[in-house]
């Protein structure tokens, strides 16, 4: 079971490097982010008074991704290391064992009300059609505004419990930052608010969607499971088409980090075009449409509504 050290016992495992962080000379406190989204996060709420290191960048799939010797020694250095939880990151047990790292690892979804994943993909995971467990959580509670708010408040204890110097500049950021959080949830319900009922359920690559489904009243569908690396059968394809056919999903998305093919093979079988790229697991490129986690919830809201309301 994954280590995590408290945030009350945290000042036992800090670094000589973390200790110099408090001093007059602060050097930055050294950040591992798991994958892109928590990298943004912890940006956000450190600020100048870190030093980032994201193992998973933008476009990766934390699902499959296998870490590198450079990873274990990232890892090895760090003061800090935030993670997802909830058997997200599938390769982080190995890597935490691997780089012998002292530092602390924090769960960010600690607080977060967990949902349990689509019945239909428990099954499939349950006949060892997932061979990436999460057991029977689905893990991406990212997905959802509300939860973000708890990821931050968490990444801010984490660093508070690191560089007792730096506290209230976490703090401040961190409440500026969940600020904006705010404003972009009320434009994900608003634009949520204008598409009819009757349209709101889409398709997508793997069931990365469900917090988002919960929080704002979509609905998602997918062939895959909970992790990419599941594998859709043909039978839950076949009843994907008759449903698209049958008028019940409004469009049909590609992801960033899955390979597209299955979703143009249902969308050539059904002659529903796609509808564009969502963001799931990972952030876009720097240059992207989705390089921040905000600008990540705005751009799939507004990818789903224009191509469900065609605008």
């Amino acid at each position: 079971m994954l280590r995590t050290i408290g945030f009350a016992s945290l000042m036992s495992v800090i670094t000589l490097t973390s200790l110099n962080a408090t001093s007059a000379t602060a050097e930055p406190l050294k950040v591992v982010a798991s994958f892109s989204i928590i990298g943004d996060f912890a940006q956000n709420v450190g600020g100048d008074r870190i030093e980032l290191t994201t193992l998973v960048g933008p476009d990766g799939d934390a699902h499959v991704y296998e870490p590198s010797p450079a990873d274990a020694v990232k890892m090895s250095k760090a003061d800090v290391v935030l993670v997802n939880g909830l058997q997200f990151e599938g390769f982080l047990q190995r890597l935490v064992e691997a780089s012998a790292t002292k530092a602390s690892v924090v769960e960010l979804t600690k607080g977060v009300e967990p949902i349990k994943m689509k019945e239909e993909h428990e099954h499939a995971a349950e006949a060892g059609g997932d061979h990436h467990h999460h057991g029977d959580l689905d893990p991406h509670a990212f997905q959802s505004i509300a939860n973000a708010r708890i990821y931050v408040k968490n990444v801010a204890d984490a660093f508070c419990a690191a560089d007792t110097a730096g506290c209230d500049a976490y703090k401040t950021n961190a409440d500026a930052y969940t600020a904006k959080l705010d404003a972009a949830e009320a434009e994900v319900k608003a634009a949520v608010a204008s598409i009819p009922e009757a349209k709101r359920t889409v398709i997508t690559s793997h069931d990365a969607f469900g917090y988002f489904e919960n929080a704002y009243g979509l609905t998602f569908l997918a062939p895959e499971g909970i992790s990419t690396e599941a594998e859709a059968s043909a039978a839950d394809v076949a009843a994907l088409i008759s449903q698209v056919r049958g008028d019940k999903a409004s469009a049909i998305f590609v992801e960033n980090i899955t390979n597209p093919r299955l979703v143009e093979q249902i969308s050539a079988e059904t002659g529903v075009k796609v509808g564009g790229t969502l963001y799931s697991d990972a952030l876009s490129k720097a240059d992207g449409p989705a390089a921040t986690y905000i600008d990540m919830m705005k751009t799939n809201i507004a990818t789903i509504k224009g191509a469900i309301l065609g605008s």
